[in-house]
């Protein structure tokens, strides 16, 4: 006699639902999908990512050879992957690398390429249990049994290591359950706000001249009240950084400009005198030169707490901006092209210094190239950090700090009206060692 078929259990109401693993995706990004024969990496890839964005070192082997498994074949698939991956950074895209990856060699180009192009390398391990993956490979999905435990062995052994060998970011996902349930998102980097669309008034190298900077705000519409200001309808003020020395009132300026970025009505990247004193609220051993002794001392007479606000204020900032769809970037040393929109220590020393030679003049002051001389980019780049008499244009680039603390003018930037406007400086606060350029 026939036996009726046997239903299908019903999920235990009881059983805890397994939460979902959040993957928080950095974009752009070098992607590394790293994982045994058989982990469902190619599966992962199709659901998370487009196909256009993820580089498979087997759709590479089958390109270049009949059978995807010749092993002749190998070497050209992976020069042509990371080729194509290099390609794909230049242009400042998110990549996604699907090969085993399980090995430190193997995985030493990836973070080697992603350095290369001042983007953070992360990865995703799938390390699911090899009888799983014997599975998988019992039914065509996977590499031959020795080549399996081989790899299972030594991604076990060394995956630990992903963080030391460089990757910023990594996830390691350990069942079935874990992978299905994986939900990734991309999270602009802290420089993209292309949604800031403006209008904008960029505020140049202030460096505590702080009566000129709420002259200067009120002549821009802004109502000055106190320790803050309010804009003018729509607008934003950005400052491009050098909040603090050498003018009479560092402390001042810096309670303005914390107030206004807390509220919404300006936005604001680091200079380096900033950064100097960020690193000597933190207990940096640094020389206190150029005003920074002043500045230390009027955060010492405002209080600890005060102190704390500055240094977490400036460790927050980002190195540079990208606003307005993409149109407009904000660095306090000017940034090029292939570096705007990029998150690295290399970024940001460009963004904080300009293109420094390591070599100074015969007054002492650090010899600059002129980056702004061989730009060729699209986007309008507004910066400071080398005085200057007038606003400096060229190309698409406009300095516009024109040395307030030594005796010339605070300047703004309207922006997209491309109009300046100064005020003179009170007072000269500071001596510079060469006349403003």
């Amino acid at each position: 006699m026939t036996q009726p078929p046997v239903p299908p259990a019903l999920p235990d109401p009881l059983s805890p639902v397994p939460e979902p693993v959040r993957i928080e995706m950095p974009d752009p990004a070098l992607v590394a999908l790293v994982g045994a024969s058989g982990s469902g990496k190619s599966m992962f890839a199709a659901r998370h990512f487009r196909q256009m964005e993820v580089l498979s070192l087997q759709g590479f082997r089958a390109l270049l050879s009949a059978d995807p498994r010749d092993p002749e074949a190998a070497a050209d698939a992976l020069e042509c992957l990371y080729t194509a991956a290099a390609r794909r950074l230049a242009r400042g895209q998110l990549t996604v690398i699907d090969a085993a990856l399980v090995r430190p060699g193997e995985r030493r180009r990836v973070v080697e390429l992603a350095r290369a192009h001042d983007v953070a390398p992360v990865a995703v391990v799938l390390d699911l249990p090899r009888p799983l993956l014997e599975a998988r490979r019992g039914a065509g999905d996977g590499a031959d049994p020795a080549e399996l435990i081989a790899q299972v062995a030594e991604l076990r052994r060394t995956q630990r290591g992903l963080t030391r060998e460089g990757f910023r970011q990594v996830w390691s996902l350990t069942s079935p359950e874990a992978v299905d349930s994986a939900v990734v998102s991309r999270v602009p980097l802290p420089v993209d706000r292309r949604e800031r669309r403006g209008p904008f008034d960029v505020i140049g190298d202030v460096h505590g001249c702080l009566d000129e900077l709420r002259e200067l705000l009120t002549r821009l519409g802004y109502r000055v009240t106190g320790d803050t200001a309010a804009p003018p309808p729509g607008r934003t003020a950005v400052f491009v950084g050098d909040l603090v020395d050498r003018g009479p009132d560092s402390a001042g300026t810096l309670r303005l400009v914390m107030n206004m970025v807390a509220s919404g009505a300006a936005l604001c990247v680091p200079g380096n005198h900033d950064e100097k004193l960020r690193r000597a609220l933190g207990g940096r051993a640094v020389q206190p030169l150029h005003g920074l002794d002043v500045t230390l001392a009027q955060l010492g007479a405002a209080g600890e707490a005060f102190r704390a606000q500055v240094q977490a204020f400036v460790g927050a900032l980002p190195s540079h901006l990208v606003l307005d769809g993409g149109r407009l970037v904000v660095a306090h040393g000017g940034l090029p092209q292939h570096y705007q929109g990029r998150d690295s220590e290399r970024v940001r020393r460009f963004a904080l210094y300009g293109d420094v030679s390591g070599r100074t003049d015969e007054a002492g002051l650090p010899i600059r190239r002129d980056w702004a001389a061989d730009y060729r980019g699209e986007r309008l780049v507004v910066y400071g950090h080398t005085p200057v008499a007038q606003p400096r244009w060229v190309n698409r680039t406009v300095n516009i700090d024109t040395g307030c603390a030594f005796g010339g003018a605070l300047s703004a930037l309207r922006y997209p009206e491309l109009e300046v406007l100064s005020v003179p400086a009170r007072a000269q606060y500071a001596v510079l060692g060469r006349p403003l350029g």
